[in-house]
């Protein structure tokens, strides 16, 4: 049986914004427009047929936001049990909106690594598959899927820029630009300075753990990015951008005001490349940015950042 896709075909919006004011032409690919408010959406969407198809009717995951989130959502549609390990650092907003999809979620470990490792443990144990956030062949083809719709309706962009977290959907743009033979374009690696893995990484040239996440921007928040992350990166021209919480905030903050859309911090890292760096980029180049969303910043989290930022 030929199950039907969860995810979405994203709309591509040009900024107006940026064009008038920096002169740069910058195409917005809106995965914040996602069912369930991001792009893991896509990877979760494909995991889980793969899951079904081998007779699965129960996933233990471990996330502290967005994957969880998403996971949640597919699995609830597609009549999956889901159980997430998240740690104690996870929201209370974020583990009542994945209850509300019929998740369970069990609290575990002070940070993202212990509550994944028992969630590795208790797959096992229960002999059920484990769904990583961020790290598995099967999350980065569905992510993948969305440069296949860039590549439907643009012509090869001079730059893509995305966040990075554990790098799964780094992953899924390389694969991506691969198919497309987008090989020419610059990648453009977004962090904020207290989760620069994949920065630090890039720079030794190796896996580089940090030894604690120390930002607004949550979501980027894996002390340890995907080897396979790097090993891509090797094969493409790769600039790797860091930035600071307030910076990453504003550009959501710019970002809501020019679409009307709240996305993430994480999120954000990747819109304040374009202010921050307009000065080096000519205006004749084509930019495709990521706008990969993120749903664990409420309205209520949104105006606390905007009075200590302001």
């Amino acid at each position: 049986m030929l199950l039907k896709k969860h995810y979405i075909n994203t709309p591509l919006f040009p900024s107006p914004s940026l064009k008038s004011k920096y002169g740069l032409n910058v195409i917005y690919k809106m995965e914040c427009y996602q069912p369930s408010g991001s792009f893991k959406i896509r990877g979760m969407d494909h995991f889980l047929k793969e899951i079904y198809s081998q007779g699965y009717k129960k996933v233990i995951a471990s996330s502290g936001g967005n994957a969880g989130y998403s996971l949640a959502y597919v699995g609830n549609k597609m009549g999956i049990k889901v159980q997430i390990i998240v740690p104690e650092s996870t929201s209370e907003y974020m583990i009542n909106k994945i209850k509300l999809l019929g998740a369970e979620v069990l609290i575990y470990g002070k940070d993202f690594d212990e509550a994944n490792a028992y969630a590795i443990q208790l797959s096992k144990e229960s002999d059920l598959p484990f769904v990583s956030p961020f790290d598995h062949p099967l999350l980065w083809q569905g992510h993948s899927t969305l440069i296949d719709e860039c590549a439907a309706e643009l012509k090869e962009p001079d730059r893509i820029i995305v966040a990075v977290g554990g790098g799964g959907l780094l992953c899924g743009i390389f694969e991506g630009l691969v198919r497309n033979n987008w090989l020419n374009t610059k990648v453009v690696t977004a962090e904020t300075e207290g989760a620069a893995s994949f920065a630090k990484s890039k720079l030794e040239n190796k896996l580089i753990t940090l030894s604690e996440i120390n930002t607004i921007a949550t979501s980027l928040g894996a002390k340890k990015i995907t080897p396979k992350a790097l090993e891509y990166a090797s094969s493409f021209n790769v600039e790797t951008y860091v930035t600071n919480d307030s910076v990453a905030f504003t550009a959501c903050k710019d970002f809501f005001d020019e679409y009307h859309v709240l996305v993430e911090p994480a999120c954000g890292a990747a819109l304040s490349y374009l202010k921050a760096k307009h000065n080096e980029i000519y205006s004749n180049e084509n930019i495709l940015v990521i706008v990969c969303g993120g749903v664990n910043m409420g309205m209520e989290k949104y105006l606390e950042y905007a009075e200590k930022f302001k």
